[in-house]
Parts: structure tokens; C-alpha cells; sequence
């Protein structure tokens, strides 16, 4: 009986064909040539909204700041460090800019 089984399933089997396996390789190489570049470009996207939502962050500390001290603006972000916020650094490393005289935070 289970002789019959083991001729059956391997006289049912076919592999695949050179050409039906190339077919399959080209499909997917036109998938991945359409997602990648794809995937790169929403990868910028995020950065730049990280560091947005960064700028935000800090500029609202300082605005916690102010009210923890009377109206006073922090000399530099570095007063905000223990505190307020844990990094005063983009998303891609790079630290932010302040102005003091403003309270205004940018991206350099």
C-alpha cells in the first residue's frame, strides 16, 4: 500500500521548467525595481518629519521652561537637558540651532 502511495505522489510531481523559473525571477526583480525606490524616498520623508516633531519638542520645553521660571528664557538648550528634554539633537545627528534672544528653534 505504501508502495502505491510513494508512485503516486512522485509520478505526480513536475518541477519547474528553466523558462517557467526565469519568468518567476523577472516578475519579482520588476517588483523589487518598483518597491525600493519607493521605500528610499518615504525614508526622507520620515527623517525630515522626525526632526520636525524634534524642533516642536524643544520648542514646547522651552515654553515649560519659561513657566517654571518666571517668564525667563533658558540661556542655551543645554538648561533644558536634565530636565525638559533628554537630547537636543536631530534626527540625523546634527544639534539644533537656538536663539536666545527669541526663544525660537530651528534645524541648521
Amino acid at each position: 500500500m505504501l508502495k502505491i502511495f510513494r508512485k503516486f505522489i512522485f509520478m505526480s510531481q513536475r518541477g519547474f521548467t528553466l523558462i517557467e523559473m526565469m519568468i518567476v525571477l523577472f516578475i519579482i526583480s520588476i517588483l523589487l525595481l518598483i518597491a525600493v525606490p519607493n521605500m528610499t524616498k518615504s525614508n526622507d520623508v520620515v527623517m525630515n518629519k522626525s526632526t520636525d516633531a524634534t524642533v516642536k519638542l524643544v520648542q514646547s520645553q522651552i515654553a515649560a521652561y519659561q513657566m517654571d521660571h518666571d517668564g525667563a528664557l533658558p540661556e542655551s538648550l543645554d538648561d533644558l537637558m536634565p530636565d525638559y528634554v533628554n537630547s537636543i539633537k536631530s534626527s540625523d545627528g546634527t544639534p539644533l540651532n537656538y536663539d536666545a534672544s527669541t526663544g525660537e528653534v530651528s534645524v541648521p
